[in-house]
């Protein structure tokens, strides 16, 4: 068998199995399946910040017990800085005090600067759980200290379930101004 017929049996065979099932892909990395849910929770998100109208920007509940809550935009700015600092700490990088103390810029005002700082957040966890693989995902990170937020594994999980965690209360914000969740529409 001369060359040029073995490497072309060979590439047959492989394709063959391959269809076949024979041999299995390739298993995603954790930092391709937190990507994934980065992805989600960003949509989710960018979807509930897009809904509520600038005027209503400034809402936050009044009835009940609701003494001191964060308004819609402060909501965003919250979870946008908590997105920002994560990043950092994964990419090993200083987060900015705003993002530490998880306010965000206090220059960010409108929607479309709140709305494009969110987005900013996203596009900072995608760089750093980019970074996340195999040799470092549950490798301790100097500095940090609680069990949960001190891998890049732990920080990124933490980091989309704080989203969702505003999600939940930003949908709240929605329905209690009779606009439908994108989600649920």
């Amino acid at each position: 068998m001369n060359k040029t017929t073995l490497t072309l049996t060979v590439v047959l065979f492989l394709s063959a199995a391959q269809v076949s099932g024979e041999i299995a892909p390739k298993p995603p990395t954790a930092g391709q399946i937190i990507d994934a849910w980065v992805t989600n929770a960003e949509a989710h998100l960018t979807a509930v910040a897009d809904a509520m109208p600038e005027a209503k920007y400034s809402f936050a509940p009044t009835n009940g017990e609701f003494h001191g809550v964060r308004t819609f935009a402060q909501q965003l700015k919250h979870l946008a800085a908590n997105n920002y600092a994560m990043a950092a700490k994964i990419l090993g990088t200083k987060a900015a005090a705003d993002q530490d103390r998880e306010e965000g810029p206090e220059s960010v005002r409108t929607k479309a600067e709140i709305t494009s700082y969110l987005q900013g957040s996203f596009a900072a966890l995608h760089k750093a759980v980019a970074t996340i693989d195999a040799t470092n995902e549950v490798a301790p990170i100097p500095g940090t200290s609680a069990a949960t937020q001190n891998t890049r594994l732990g920080l990124a999980v933490d980091a989309v379930a704080h989203s969702f965690n505003h999600y939940g209360q930003l949908v709240e914000y929605l329905r209690m101004n009779g606009i439908v969740p994108p989600a649920s529409r």
